[in-house]
């Protein structure tokens, strides 16, 4: 799919998402970062996942989530399923965010290793109940994984968008850089995590998550079950 791009250097494949618009996880998208990550992993690479010019993304398709049916379903299985993918991915995986990023946006992001944020007038905000959704299972157990605890209140009960440098501050970022230098400072990070015992970092990843993989599997289906119930109509635009 050319809305997703596959390169690969020295053990260093980079996953960019890029739909010429707000990068939203439709169906055919999210299938297409699946086999690129698969791709990845065949060629026992590293990953860095990044999106386009002043977006990583603006979370799932709302078109496909308004037309609702077995459609909606699948994207919305794809995407919550992706997180523990992540996750779960033997290899480092380097999260570049070029900028806004929006609720699915914000959990694909929040299940790599590390992640670097660029400076601007961007916002990150997990905007659920903003916009007439309860907050998924799924969505909660991916960000209480990386937020600080306030933080995550705040996020998911309140959809508190978060500038570049407070998203730094609880927890959605590792580093911030500028937005000219994030390209090359993703790739120099992911460099240096090849350095590591990758038996040990796969190990200990699947160790350490295996709490939240298992939220995010058992509540998946319940996600489902209540999207179904409110015929996928309840999120209003924003």
């Amino acid at each position: 799919m050319q809305d997703v791009h596959y390169s690969l250097n020295e053990h260093v494949a980079t996953i960019r998402i890029d739909d010429g618009k707000r990068n939203a996880l439709s169906p055919d998208l999210l299938r297409a970062i699946y086999g690129a990550l698969d791709q990845a992993e065949a060629d026992e690479a590293s990953v860095i996942l990044t999106g386009r010019e002043s977006v990583f993304s603006a979370g799932f398709d709302l078109k496909v989530m308004k037309r609702g049916g077995s459609n909606a379903l699948r994207m919305l299985r794809l995407g919550y399923a992706l997180t523990a993918r992540v996750m779960r991915y033997p290899y480092p995986v380097v999260v570049a965010c070029n900028g806004h990023c929006f609720a699915m946006g914000v959990f694909l992001m929040l299940s790599g290793d590390y992640i670097l944020g660029c400076r601007g007038e961007f916002r990150i905000a997990a905007n659920e109940v903003a916009i007439g959704l309860t907050m998924p299972r799924v969505a909660a157990a991916t960000l209480r994984h990386r937020l600080t605890p306030a933080a995550f209140q705040r996020a998911v009960t309140l959809s508190e968008e978060f500038d570049p440098e407070s998203a730094l501050d609880v927890g959605f970022f590792d580093t911030l850089v500028d937005a000219d230098d994030l390209a090359t400072c993703a790739e120099a990070q992911a460099r240096a995590l090849r350095k590591l015992d990758l038996h040990a970092h796969a190990a200990t990843k699947r160790r350490i998550r295996k709490q939240v993989v298992r939220k995010i599997r058992r509540g998946l289906p319940l996600d489902l079950i209540d999207a179904a119930m409110m015929g996928l109509r309840g999120a209003r635009p924003r």
